[in-house]
């Protein structure tokens, strides 16, 4: 049947979009408050631009990704997250030539192919942001703040802010042994997936979802026991600009986050009952996926949240009304032989800022005022021949069903101090 949308999508309906424009307004205004600029990038990029740049073992490449081969048998993927598409767009437009930091933020469909869930669509939106060149531990946390920030600002409660460090090259190594070593008569009841992750990335088993696999990590040592002094310093610092600006927050050694490229800085925000899993967003710092990507060693950090979360949570904390379309005037008219007439003071209201409305269905006068009220419309315009001749309109104000002649040099801005425009 064609008439049906794919399983994962979903239809954005007359009535909700106006959610998404609320969601997408507080985003620039936010991002611009602190130094961010928007970045649009395709919505396909070259296969290998994720498998090096999220990670081979990851389960968005494994399993998730909406790759095929185009006319010309090149490999796309559909993109399923923005950091790597960016960091691919900081380089190809020569961006790390500008004063550094670079900051920005972008707002876009992604696509992964997994089981629809509550919150969780094949096709969804993400905000993100990203921040290049910096080592800084405060743009750490400046980045923490900012998503903290949006959801305050969507007034969103109920929040857990999870905080972790997942080392870099020089302490990872010596977890890694350690973990390998605590998991190694353990393996045969890991599942396939991490059975596959024990040796290329054993750090990923602890994102795994499977039950037993869980328990079996629960007791693994954790990496923040293997810090590094660069890594320690950095965490210990990130925790000192969140406690300044009182943002609170649990240490939660075992978050590593679903992607390969993260170093140091990894975080999460949880809030309680939003379908299949509790987590509204997260991000963190990663040094490493630039030069992975072709270009110099430079440091990176961002985060990214789905807004269908984000508007399911708001629903769910009965954040979010239903909004009703409505227009300020409606131009009826007596008989069709005024359409013309009606089209043009249709455009002259418009013109002036005014949003307006006529029939278009051949309807009776009767029947267009009914209309008219179902279109929440506040005055209508009622266009006779005998008003026409004296050159005058009649505007009926629907709430108290008052009528009014105006003339016609005047209407426009009678309906303006009507509507308080």
């Amino acid at each position: 049947m064609l008439a049906t949308r794919p399983r994962g999508t979903n239809d954005i309906l007359p009535g909700k979009v106006e959610y998404w424009r609320k969601l997408e307004d507080v985003i620039h205004e936010i991002c611009q408050q602190y130094g961010f600029r928007e970045i649009r990038t395709p919505i396909f990029e070259h296969t290998e631009l994720f498998a090096r740049g999220v990670g081979e073992t990851t389960d968005i490449v494994e399993k998730e990704m909406y790759s095929f081969l185009d006319r010309g048998k090149r490999n796309i993927t559909l993109r399923p997250e923005g950091t790597a598409p960016t960091v691919r767009a900081f380089l190809e437009n020569k961006f790390y030539a500008e004063p550094q930091p670079t900051k920005l933020y972008y707002i876009g469909p992604m696509f992964r192919y997994g089981r629809p869930q509550a919150g969780r669509f094949r096709q969804f939106h993400q905000f993100g942001v990203e921040v290049f060149s910096s080592h800084d531990p405060s743009i750490d946390a400046e980045v923490i703040a900012l998503a903290m920030d949006y959801y305050k600002r969507l007034n969103i409660s109920g929040l857990e802010l999870h905080l972790n460090s997942v080392g870099c090259s020089k302490c990872r190594p010596a977890h890694k042994e350690k973990l390998l070593e605590h998991l190694k008569e353990q393996y045969t009841n890991l599942c396939p997936t991490c059975q596959g992750r024990y040796e290329k990335n054993p750090l990923r088993i602890f994102d795994c979802k499977n039950d037993t696999c869980q328990k079996l990590i629960s007791a693994a040592p954790a990496i923040t026991d293997c810090l590094c002094d660069d890594c320690r310093e950095h965490f210990e610092q990130v925790q000192k600009y969140l406690k300044e600006i009182n943002i609170e927050y649990i240490v939660d050694k075992k978050l590593v986050r679903g992607l390969d490229y993260y170093t140091k800085t990894a975080f999460e925000i949880m809030v309680e009952d939003i379908g299949a899993q509790s987590s509204i967003g997260g991000g963190g710092r990663y040094d490493r996926l630039v030069k992975e990507c072709g270009g110099s060693d430079t440091p990176g950090i961002g985060f990214a949240m789905g807004l269908e979360r984000v508007i399911l949570t708001m629903e769910q904390q009965g954040l979010l009304k239903d909004t009703k379309f409505e227009q300020d005037v409606f131009v009826a008219t007596v008989d069709s032989s005024l359409d013309l007439e009606a089209f043009k003071i249709l455009q002259i209201l418009r013109s002036e800022g005014l949003s307006a409305e006529k029939d278009y269905m051949g309807r009776s006068l009767k029947s267009q005022l009914k209309y008219a009220d179902k279109l929440g419309v506040s005055h209508v315009l009622v266009l006779g021949q005998d008003e026409l001749a004296t050159g005058s309109i009649t505007v009926k104000k629907m709430e108290t069903g008052e009528q009014t002649q105006v003339q016609l040099a005047e209407f426009v801005s009678y309906i303006k101090k009507e509507t308080n425009f």
